[in-house]
């Protein structure tokens, strides 16, 4: 088989402070930015990667999500316990100072893990996990 990851999805709470985090702070690239019904979609990615997107959506916009399923989804963000993405560099030192810089919503510094690899963690303006790791 022939299968690549084409797209994965974040919710986003905020378009723009989700545009100025992936297009300001990371230097991704703006792939789409697409509004529809009072809501906004942004796909985003890296320059050197146009194969690979991360797509910024609204919060439970699935019709078959209930109001209480909503208010989960909204909770659970606020928390930082709904959804996450690892990304990696060669450059881990040099991305954490930017990340610091930048005022990133740091959770760990860059760490040796007990399992094998080192990274550090921060939150998207949505609350989502962003563990980068160091490749080697």
């Amino acid at each position: 088989m022939d299968i690549t990851i084409h797209s994965s999805f974040l919710p986003h709470d905020d378009p723009d402070a989700a545009l100025a985090f992936y297009r300001d702070t990371l230097g991704f690239e703006v792939r789409l930015d697409v509004g529809y019904d009072g809501m906004r979609w942004l796909t985003v990615g890296p320059v050197d990667q146009p194969g690979t997107s991360i797509v910024l959506h609204p919060p439970g916009v699935d019709p078959g999500i209930t109001a209480d399923e909503r208010r989960t989804i909204t909770e659970m963000m606020a928390k930082g316990t709904y959804a996450g993405i690892l990304l990696a560099t060669r450059h881990l030192d040099s991305v954490f100072e930017q990340l610091q810089a930048a005022d990133a919503d740091i959770v760990q510094e860059p760490t040796e893990q007990p399992y094998g690899v080192r990274d550090c963690a921060v939150r998207d303006p949505a609350g989502n996990l962003i563990r980068i790791q160091e490749t080697r």
